[in-house]
This record gives C-alpha cells, sequence and structure tokens, in this order.
C-alpha cells in the first residue's frame, strides 16, 4: 500500500483543533491552515486505518468546486501556499493536502442537502414520511429522486465519537435566526444544483452532500471546510443508475456498508480495514476525482 499520513507533526504551529478527518493550525490572528489527513471516519468514528491518498485526492476535488462556485458565494481560501506557513522540513505533511483559509466563524450546523432519497434519509422517510419534518408523497422508492427538487435537511456537527442528529427547518432557524437560515438554505440548495448539474454531465449523480458555512466580522457568509468530495457527499454512477436499489458509489458509503456488514456497533474503537476494502475505498476515491476534474 502506498505510505499515508494518518496524523500532522507540525511544531512551526499551535496546533488549534484535530478534528475526524482535518487537522487544524493557527498561522495568525486571522489565518488557519487546514490540513486534509488521510483519516477516514464513518458513523463519526475515526477509524484506525488511514486511507492513502486520500487527503491528496480530498483537497484537489474541493479546490475544483471551491473554483467553480465561487460566484455563488465566497469562499474562506486566501490562495496562500500552505508550504510558505511551515517550517522547510515539514513542507511534505502540508504539500497538496492542504489550505490556508481565513478565520471565520463556522455556523452550528451542517448544512445538508438532498436530491435522492437514501441514506439516513430514506431510514426516516421509511418510518415518518418526512426527512428533517418536511413531509414527502407517500410510495418513494430508495435513491429515487425527490420530487419537486432538492431539499435542505440540515444536522447538528458532532464531535469524534458522538452521532450528528438531523433537526427540523424550524430549529435551524432557531440557531442561526430566521434570515441567516434563509440565506444559508437558499446558497445550499443553489451550489447543490449547479455542481449536481455539472457532475451529471461527468457520468456522475451527486444523490445529496453537506456544506459548511462560516461568517466574517461583518457577518457575511461564506463557504468553508471542503466542498463536494467522497467524503461530504453520495456520489453515484449515472450509467445504470434506477431507483428502487441502492447504487453502487464512489464515496465512503462502500466503508459504511463493510461495517454494516460486519454488524459494527458504531461505537468507538473501529475496527481495522482490511487491506481488500481499503484498495476498493481508494480506487473509488480515484475515480471521482478522475470522473469530475481529469
Amino acid at each position: 500500500m502506498t505510505s499515508a499520513l494518518f496524523e500532522t507533526d507540525l511544531s512551526s504551529l499551535p496546533l488549534l483543533h484535530r478534528g475526524k478527518v482535518r487537522d487544524i493550525y493557527t498561522v495568525d490572528e486571522d489565518r488557519l491552515l487546514i490540513v486534509q489527513t488521510d483519516r477516514i471516519s464513518a458513523f463519526d468514528v475515526v477509524l484506525p486505518t488511514p486511507v492513502p491518498e486520500k487527503g491528496h485526492i480530498l483537497t484537489k476535488i474541493s479546490q475544483f468546486w471551491f473554483d467553480k462556485l465561487a460566484h455563488i458565494l465566497p469562499n474562506h481560501l486566501t490562495g496562500i501556499a500552505p508550504e510558505s506557513v511551515v517550517a522547510p522540513h515539514e513542507r511534505d505533511q502540508v504539500a497538496g493536502r492542504a489550505f490556508v483559509v481565513r478565520k471565520l466563524k463556522p455556523l452550528p450546523i451542517e448544512a445538508i442537502v438532498r436530491g435522492y432519497i437514501s441514506g439516513s434519509g430514506w431510514k426516516d422517510y421509511q418510518q415518518s414520511g418526512a426527512i428533517s419534518g418536511i413531509t414527502l408523497p407517500q410510495g418513494l422508492q430508495e435513491a429515487g429522486m425527490i420530487p419537486g427538487g432538492a431539499i435542505f435537511t440540515p444536522s447538528t456537527k458532532a464531535e469524534a465519537g458522538q452521532h450528528d442528529e438531523n433537526i427540523s427547518y424550524a430549529t435551524c432557524e432557531q440557531l442561526l435566526g430566521a434570515s441567516l437560515a434563509r440565506l444559508v438554505r437558499k446558497q445550499t440548495i443553489a451550489l447543490y444544483s449547479q455542481a449536481a448539474k455539472y457532475a451529471l454531465e461527468r457520468g456522475i449523480i451527486i444523490a445529496d452532500t453537506k456544506f459548511e458555512f462560516g461568517l466574517d466580522d461583518t457577518n457575511q457568509l461564506y463557504l468553508i471546510d471542503e466542498v463536494l468530495t467522497p467524503d461530504s457527499s453520495r456520489f453515484w454512477p449515472a450509467d445504470g443508475y434506477r431507483a428502487g436499489r441502492t447504487p453502487p458509489s464512489y464515496d465512503k458509503q462502500f466503508i459504511r456498508d463493510w461495517l454494516e456488514q460486519i454488524s459494527w456497533n458504531k461505537m468507538p474503537p473501529a475496527p481495522a480495514i482490511p487491506d481488500d476494502i481499503l484498495a476498493q475505498t481508494m480506487e473509488k476515491y480515484r475515480e471521482a476525482c478522475r470522473l469530475l476534474i481529469d
């Protein structure tokens, strides 16, 4: 297997936070260094096995989408080379897998948008006929397109070892305020709609994804974190897609499916990923990147 970076060890900058898959360092009072490691999480738990190349692939895909969607909403990228803010001997830890970004105030929600009914949305629909309080028509099929267009289904943010929880739009308004909640919903659907149209032309259905947003001191909204990657999205091959069955995917759903098959209880510690599952996961990430960008 190709070597992988499970976590960074940068002594030239103070470590601010080690998240599920990203390490964040303080550059100065206005900027942060965000490093995409090769860690992978599932069901909000970090697995002990890194996925080689994952950090580089996610950085490349995020950069592509940040550029492509910048006309809809500004993002937190500064354009500063990550290698320029660390010590020379640390540059290999950040090259091709990091961004220097503006320091913003993250919103306390994950802005999830669904164009198709799958995953936890499908489970909620089966139980209640609704997703995040949005009632949907009866008789929808798993993996089917949601009638009337994409829907905004926010969730809470969870730390490693905890689980995100779907919330209603009313709860989102309580957390953000009515005006900001409306703007986030509008921009979430606009970003998704444009990305989904482009991806479909490249042979990928974006079934759902999550965006994260932040505010500056003037309350200007920015797109932050990662964007439309296999970690934050459900990517399906358009070729051969049909509603009524779970399609194969180009994302970490493959890892989730394996974890379900081995009956893991979704609590730490997570099991190590076998070599064959790891190799197939790496190939799915590479293929998503190739189809979208190359």
